[in-house]
């Protein structure tokens, strides 16, 4: 779907693909996306994360033009776009279905773009011809696209998104409509793609690993607001409130208090509620808590180990340890999940890596345990 535009005016080095700047969208008494602040750089791979409602895919429409914002500016490439169409701006999009002429074969699906810029014949099959072999459909030409899979239609859009090199390419949840398998071999796909052309990503999301695997940087959204912006093991390691935590992958949430604060370090001790006392990292730079004030500590599963307690071993210094039951114990293939009843941190989410005898033999339901982890793992999150 073509929106080319702006100009095409050679890019300022240094200039963001794409600035938002204090962008608002209210619809009626509901506001979309309030006050949104963003930069994206040039040849970079951006993920708008969230739920559904979250002003992911509206932020989205405002950059293709779809949607104007209510207050705010976006720029593209350095130039203001307020009241430009959308066939005028040089970026183009990729929806979920991708809106392929079912009455035209795929190069002409693929050149309808270069068709209406009046290109000549020969530059549209030249880039066409491009296009296609960028994502690995050459010799598909003279295909019908009802005659393609669902992975081959994707390329498809690809394709014809791409061959009028716009300055950003948009994709809305582009991978949705496929199974499992094929979504995750498009996802490196579209990754090593965009690596291969340059051109700036802008990619919308709800699914996390979607975000994780592809990502340079994930801008996760709720309620319209950007909680967290950052590199994916920025995002997972260092989450900086109880909802970044919960939405990328899992954690252990543990209520309480903090006792002290070192700022300089980002230190911190936590009194739970239920009285186990827990050392770690506030991992918001920007807080600033005080004693007394609320927290959570976040536990990835990953970093927390469990052993029968009949001939558990005395925890080292900087670690914490908690006994308790397995309530639950479930097969993941490459994982096993446990969840286990503990008295000092409530149930207690635990994976651990299947040996290849298959499975995580000698702890199942019912065993009672000792479930230990070391200070590193715990984050504290400013509630």
């Amino acid at each position: 779907m073509n929106t080319s535009g702006t100009g095409g005016a050679a890019p300022v080095v240094g200039v963001p693909d794409v600035r938002i700047a204090g962008m608002t969208k209210c619809f009626g008494d509901v506001v979309a996306v309030d006050a949104l602040d963003l930069e994206v750089a040039r040849g970079s791979f951006y993920s708008f994360l969230g739920p559904s409602g979250c002003g992911k895919t509206t932020t989205l429409r405002m950059i293709a033009g779809f949607e104007q914002p209510t207050s705010g500016e976006i720029f593209l490439a350095g130039e203001p776009v307020a009241g430009v169409p959308p066939y005028r701006r040089n970026v183009n999009t990729v929806f979920q279905h991708y809106a392929l002429f079912p009455h035209m074969d795929v190069a002409r699906n693929v050149g309808y773009g270069l068709r209406q810029k009046h290109n000549s014949k020969q530059e549209e099959t030249r880039r066409v011809g491009e296009a296609l072999e960028l994502v690995r459909l050459n010799g598909y030409e003279r295909r019908r696209t009802w005659e393609l899979s669902g992975g081959q239609q994707q390329r498809v859009a690809l394709a014809r998104a791409l061959v009028n090199h716009p300055t950003v390419l948009l994709l809305d949840e582009p991978l949705g409509a496929l199974d499992l398998k094929l979504r995750k071999e498009m996802q490196l796909e579209l990754k090593a793609l965009q690596r291969e052309v340059g051109i700036t990503f802008i990619y919308v999301t709800h699914d996390q690993e979607e975000a994780l695997t592809m990502s340079d940087v994930i801008v996760v959204m709720r309620h319209g607001r950007l909680q967290q912006l950052g590199g994916p093991a920025e995002l997972y390691e260092r989450p900086v409130n109880r909802f970044v935590a919960d939405f990328i992958g899992i954690s252990n949430p543990i209520e309480g208090r903090l006792l002290w604060h070192d700022p300089a370090t980002g230190s911190g001790r936590v009194e739970s509620e239920r009285g186990l006392r827990l050392e770690g990292l506030v991992t918001d730079r920007n807080a600033r808590p005080s004693a007394g004030d609320a927290v959570v500590v976040a536990v990835r599963p990953e970093r927390i180990r469990v052993e029968l307690l009949a001939g558990a071993p005395v925890p080292a210094a900087g670690w914490t340890r908690v006994e308790g039951r397995v309530s639950q114990g479930t097969y993941l293939g490459e994982q096993t999940e446990f969840r286990i009843a503990t008295g000092l941190a409530g149930e207690v989410i635990a994976r651990r890596q299947n040996a290849s005898g298959g499975g995580a033999s000698g702890v199942g339901p019912g065993d009672e345990v000792a479930v230990s982890w070391e200070d590193s793992a715990n984050l504290i999150l400013v509630a």
